[in-house]
């Protein structure tokens, strides 16, 4: 079968070449091959396919609408690897393009904004990044290019709400986490399983910033949700479960923190395996309670053994993760 659909190719690419190298014709099957040539890791042959496309494109038709398929392709496999100058001039034609076809307030512009965004995070400029996330998310918002509840939108506000704590704007970023579970809240009712990840999130912030008692009171919120939706040694009860034991620790509430992380502990074993990474977390987050309540230092000795064998393994000999453990 594969060497039929290879042979196929072939004889469509031969038949399209023939009518020639600058047809618009050729554009979709070099798509084609540019997304197959990096799933398969030659980043550098898909990265001059696309540019191949682009080129076309820009000679048949100049600055069109269709350059922004290949364009956001290339900018995305610029970014995978690396390449942060190319990705950030490739976006930046995107938005151009847009903002020179359907002006500056279109939604449109808000989606080129947000990978743009992305690029200037990921170069370091957070501050730029910052005011690209939010003027993206106002013109997404005043154009109603999508809905409010929509899965982008949301994960543009979480995006966003990181980097406002990253700068030490927390107060920013925790008004956005509180708009994403009240958007939630409103369109999927007040119990649904959903919540739970806005509920965390909002309950890190308030750790970030030393409230614990209200980040102990939204992870209890969100352990009844996951409690009345899934059986009670279901893994995904562990990550509320497991933030809660690090509440409890951090207000010297510290049996009870121990028993959850047991808890999350037994269960994560039983779901993951014992020398997963989620049981090294779990691992990690019970030696450290235990080390505060004095336990039996030979027990802690073979914890600390299980979690440097995880951490090892999964991150390497000299890793930073491992490097905290052997210091404890």
């Amino acid at each position: 079968m594969a060497s039929v659909f290879s042979t196929s190719t072939s004889a469509t690419l031969s038949y399209l070449f023939s009518l020639g190298t600058k047809s618009s014709l050729l554009c979709t099957p070099l798509l084609g091959m540019a997304m197959a040539l990096g799933a398969i890791g030659r980043a550098n042959e898909a990265i001059e396919t696309y540019q191949r496309v682009i080129k076309i494109f820009e000679s048949a038709r100049g600055e069109s609408e269709e350059l922004v398929v290949p364009l956001c392709a290339l900018g995305n496999l610029q970014m995978k690897e690396g390449k942060m100058p190319d990705a950030e001039y490739t976006f930046s034609r995107v938005l151009n393009i847009y903002m020179k076809l359907f002006g500056e307030k279109d939604g449109r512009v808000g989606l080129a904004m947000r990978s743009l965004a992305q690029v200037k995070c990921a170069n370091g400029e957070v501050n730029k990044a910052i005011d690209l996330y939010k003027n993206s998310l106002q013109i997404l918002r005043d154009s109603k290019h999508m809905a409010v509840n929509d899965d982008v939108m949301e994960k543009m506000r979480i995006e966003l709400a990181e980097l406002l704590h990253v700068v030490g704007r927390g107060d920013e970023g925790r008004a956005l986490l509180e708009e994403c579970f009240l958007i939630s809240e409103k369109s999927k009712g007040k119990e649904h399983p959903s919540l739970v990840p806005h509920l965390v999130n909002l309950a890190t912030s308030y750790l970030r910033s030393k409230n614990y008692a209200e980040a102990e009171r939204l992870l209890r919120i969100s352990l009844q949700i996951m409690m009345k939706n899934v059986p009670p040694d279901d893994p995904s009860i562990t990550f509320p479960m497991l933030h809660l034991a690090v509440t409890l620790y951090n207000l010297h509430r510290n049996d009870e923190a121990e028993r959850l992380a047991a808890d999350v502990l037994f269960i994560r074993e039983k779901a993951f395996g014992n020398e997963s990474l989620p049981v090294g977390e779990a691992l990690d987050c019970l030696v450290s309670i235990r080390i505060r309540l004095e336990k039996d230092e030979s027990e802690l000795v073979e914890l600390l053994k299980r979690v440097l064998k995880i951490q090892e393994k999964a991150f390497g000999n000299v890793s930073e993760e491992v490097m905290d453990t052997r210091s404890i």
